[in-house]
C-alpha cells in the first residue's frame, strides 16, 4: 500500500554495482515524483550495489539462492515493507513465481538490447553488446519491459535506440545504451508508479 506521502514503494533488485539503481533512487528524490526507494536487494553479498545503498542510508538485503527460489522469505520481507512495486536493474535471476504473484503487472525489468532481440537466458551486459557488434547492426538499444516467468518475454512498455558508429566497439555499444536506461528508466517506472497510485 502507498504510504502517508502518497509515493509508490519500490524494491530495487540489482546484482551488479548498481548504476541504474543510482539513477533511479536519484529520480525519486524529485518533489514531483510519484515513488521511493524503500529497499535494495542483491544477490551478491559484495555488490557493489548494497555499498550503495549503505552509503545513502538505503534499506538493503543480500539473499542466497535457496532462499530466494525455495522459500518464501523474499516474499515476506517485501510485504513486511509494504513494497507496491519491484523494479530490476541489472539481476541477473529469474524472478520466481511467489514473486511474480505477488505483483502481477507491477515487475519491470531493463534489457539493454532492443528486444526481441538478443534476448533470453545468457544475454546480458557485455554479451549482449557483442552480440550487436558481431551481427553489425547499425542501431542498439534498450528495452522496459513487465516480467514474467521468462527472461526477456514480458510485455514491453517502452523502447528507445542509438545509432551504432561503424568504428565502434561492444564497450562503446555498452556506454550509448547504458546513457539511454539511466535517462528513460527512471521516467517510466514514475510513469507506471503514477498508475498504481
Amino acid at each position: 500500500m502507498p504510504t502517508n506521502n502518497n509515493k509508490i514503494r519500490i524494491a530495487i533488485f540489482a546484482s551488479g554495482r548498481g548504476s541504474n539503481a543510482q539513477a533511479i533512487y536519484k529520480y525519486s528524490l524529485r518533489k514531483d515524483s510519484n515513488f521511493s526507494v524503500a529497499t535494495i536487494i542483491s544477490n551478491k553479498e559484495q555488490a557493489g550495489v548494497l555499498s550503495f545503498a549503505k552509503s545513502n542510508k538505503i534499506p538493503a538485503r543480500y539473499f542466497g539462492r535457496d532462499t530466494f527460489y525455495k522459500s518464501d522469505i523474499v516474499v515476506d520481507y517485501l510485504k513486511e515493507n509494504y513494497i507496491d512495486m519491484v523494479v530490476l536493474a541489472g539481476f541477473l535471476w529469474l524472478v520466481p513465481g511467489n514473486i511474480i504473484n505477488l505483483y502481477p503487472k507491477s515487475i519491470l525489468n531493463i534489457h539493454p538490447a532492443l528486444l526481441p532481440k538478443y534476448g533470453g537466458k545468457g544475454m546480458y551486459g557485455h554479451h549482449v553488446h557483442e552480440a550487436v557488434h558481431k551481427a553489425g547492426d547499425i542501431k542498439s538499444g534498450m528495452t522496459i519491459h513487465f516480467v514474467n516467468k521468462e527472461y526477456d518475454e514480458g510485455q514491453m512498455i517502452f523502447q528507445a535506440q542509438c545509432l551504432i558508429e561503424d568504428d565502434a566497439s561492444p564497450s562503446d555499444i555498452g556506454a550509448s545504451v547504458l546513457r539511454l536506461e539511466h535517462h528513460f528508466y527512471p521516467q517510466v517506472i514514475d510513469g507506471v508508479a503514477s498508475r498504481l497510485n
